[in-house]
């Protein structure tokens, strides 16, 4: 494949996945590297020093490390956050996801823009479980957000493909740290999977914002409980044209419903707002239920509190995460748990015993 084809952030050694015109019905889209940084490498001080300055460019190559596989560049990439941490802190980290066809993408541009105004720089990330299957299937975010990602105060980072969503989810939390030492004070992180992604958002965000859409059957009938209950704020989006009465319609019924419900945040009421992406109307109600929760919850110390605790639910996660990676890797497991398979699925060994078995192999 040419290179040329290849966004800046592509990792060192990946295949044709990130190739621009896998993006079924989009156009190829051709982000060149700068000339004067093009083939070149960097060592750490240089991409410390250019992430610090917000140089976009050097901030991806340094996200480029971070989320490579090889083994060679782990305690490089852990060298660069231990020196970058000290910087990071300093964001709101705001978690978004939605039902399909809730217009997350055009929301997200919108609002990105709308902050930008305000004076702040936005981050974008995704946590996609499906690009571990699809290679690079969301690597439409820079076309589908493309007036966001021009503006020089914004960067926008598709998902790591990184084989599970836990592998997903530790690069995305140390992307996190990079883009706050660059100065990024507003993170944004779509989810674009469903079901277990949404947990796994709300543990590494401050906020978590939910994006449904009325007028498509009954408002209440497809929102899952768990989900209304890690959300911050429920926005319905689209509230524009023949859909503005719907919308309201949907607003209050679920404004109903939430009283019953408990609250994702410790005194912080779940609220329901409206907004029209298109129209750009309903931002301003969203940044300021934001803001008031930002300020309140540090006040508190609800914010310091639950940004501690999921350090230490990270933490605790990456030595399950090691412990079975190790265990997996152990040639004896792997030949032991392929013919016990078979003997399982026939119903020969209880399966109990059979994981008996392999943990008094892997000893």
């Amino acid at each position: 494949m040419n290179e040329k084809r290849k966004p800046e952030w592509t990792p060192l050694y990946s295949g044709k996945e990130f190739a621009t015109s896998v993006v079924t019905g989009k156009k190829s889209v051709h982000i060149k590297a700068s000339p004067s940084t093009k083939g070149k490498k960097y060592d750490l001080d240089t991409l410390v020093k250019g992430v610090l300055n917000s140089e976009r460019t050097l901030l991806a190559k340094a996200i480029t490390l971070i989320e490579s596989n090889a083994e060679k560049h782990f305690l490089q990439g852990q060298e660069l956050i231990q020196k970058l941490l000290p910087y990071s802190g300093n964001s709101i980290r705001i978690g978004i996801t939605g039902v399909p066809g809730a217009g997350k993408s055009t929301f997200i541009e919108s609002f990105g823009l709308y902050l930008i105004e305000q004076g702040h720089k936005v981050a974008v990330l995704a946590i996609d479980p499906s690009s571990t299957i699809s290679k690079g299937s969301i690597l439409g975010d820079k076309t589908r957000m493309e007036t966001l990602s021009r503006n020089p105060n914004s960067f926008i980072r598709p998902s790591p493909s990184a084989g599970i969503l836990g592998g997903v989810a530790r690069k995305t939390r140390e992307t996190i740290i990079l883009c706050e030492a660059a100065g990024y004070d507003i993170v944004l992180i779509e989810t674009v999977g469903v079901g277990q992604s949404e947990t796994t958002v709300r543990s590494m965000v401050d906020f978590f914002l939910l994006m449904q859409i009325a007028g498509a059957g009954d408002e209440l009938q497809g929102i899952k409980r768990g989900i209304l209950e890690l959300a911050d704020l429920i926005v319905f989006n689209k509230a524009d044209g023949d859909n503005i009465q719907r919308t309201e319609i949907a607003k209050q019924e679920l404004q109903n419903v939430l009283h019953y419900m408990r609250n994702a945040t410790e005194g912080w009421q779940t609220n329901v707002v409206t907004c029209s992406a298109i129209n750009k109307t309903g931002l301003d109600e969203i940044w300021h239920s934001i803001s008031e929760f930002y300020t309140k919850t540090k006040q508190n110390g609800i914010f310091a509190k639950r940004r501690a605790q999921q350090n230490t639910q990270w933490f605790e996660n990456l030595i399950t995460e090691a412990v079975l990676h190790r265990f997996y890797q152990k040639e004896e497991v792997k030949t032991l748990i392929t013919q016990l398979k078979d003997d399982i699925a026939i119903g020969k060994i209880p399966i109990a015993l059979a994981v008996s078995k392999i943990l008094k192999a892997s000893e």
